[in-house]
């Protein structure tokens, strides 16, 4: 079960070293995965109805690799994802992030560690309203603790990453919704995180955003970082190098598309409904 701060305990500080060191494990042995999931289950308790959200899921992603997670509304991938995370805990079963066990953790080191090793990106972009792109991207590094000169130069070096160097003073308001998801993920690789987890990133988008965000993500997978896409569009998985199915809370298909180092898939044509999404496109 995920820990808890005690009542009256003095308010979190940022941590300026690592906050958890990873289990120590016998000389040369090969790296931990960036996700190890043993037996998960996850059971939801509604008055007097049990709800089985996850049954003994078991995973394991190798850092570099590009998955999909798959499934159609209450298969579990939300659930799943909220796991992936550390926004909720399992029930039963292992969940290890890049070597370190979240099982003991208490509620402070939970926090710093999705600053640090996970980059979030959402559906809704979850931009702070009337703030530019700039200082949205800024904030995984102000709560990090990071001093603000430093914080510039590195949100600035993630914009330009994605496109966004030209626009990083704009609001999200003066935004596409294509833009702004390009901004949330500047904010999500700014920490240089272990992860990107990305929960229907492209769900608001048409089909030139799409293809824009998924180029980007295909990008970030070429240098090496881990991606987790939740979405349930087959044309967005097959994007990837590794899909996972999930139905009914249980892993019911798990097909690897390409190798772990591998060179990302080429971006293809979509087929899904995207291409009558208005109003989301890539630019202004």
């Amino acid at each position: 079960m995920l820990g808890r701060r005690s009542p009256g305990s003095p308010p979190r500080r940022p941590r300026p070293e690592p906050l958890v060191r990873r289990r120590e494990r016998p000389g040369g042995a090969e790296r931990p995965p960036v996700i190890l999931l043993e037996g998960v289950s996850k059971v939801f308790e509604l008055g007097q109805i049990r709800v089985r959200a996850l049954r003994e899921v078991s995973l394991r992603i190798e850092s570099g690799d590009f998955v999909a997670i798959m499934g159609a509304s209450g298969s579990g991938k939300s659930t799943l994802m909220n796991i992936l995370g550390c926004l909720d805990a399992p029930t039963s079963g292992r969940y290890e992030i890049d070597g370190v066990d979240v099982s003991q953790m208490d509620e402070d080191d939970l926090a710093d560690l999705r600053n640090r090793k996970i980059g979030f990106v959402f559906q809704s972009f979850n931009l702070v309203a009337r703030t530019s792109a700039l200082v949205n991207v800024e904030l995984p590094l102000a709560y990090a603790g990071l001093r603000g000169a430093e914080r510039r130069r590195r949100a600035e070096r993630a914009l330009a990453s994605v496109g966004m160097a030209k626009r990083m003073r704009h609001q999200p308001s003066e935004l596409s919704g294509g833009q702004q998801q390009r901004v949330a993920v500047a904010r999500a690789i700014v920490t240089n995180p272990a992860l990107i987890l990305a929960d229907e990133p492209t769900g608001n988008l048409d089909s030139r955003a799409t293809e824009e965000v998924l180029r980007i993500f295909a990008e970030l997978n070429a240098q090496r970082r881990t991606v987790v896409l939740i979405t349930h569009e087959p044309d967005v998985a097959e994007q990837t190098k590794r899909l996972v199915r999930l139905s009914d809370g249980e892993v019911i298909e798990d097909r690897r598309l390409s190798g772990v180092h591998d060179a990302p898939p080429p971006p293809r044509e979509l087929k899904s409904a995207h291409a009558g999404r208005p109003g989301s496109g890539g630019s202004r």
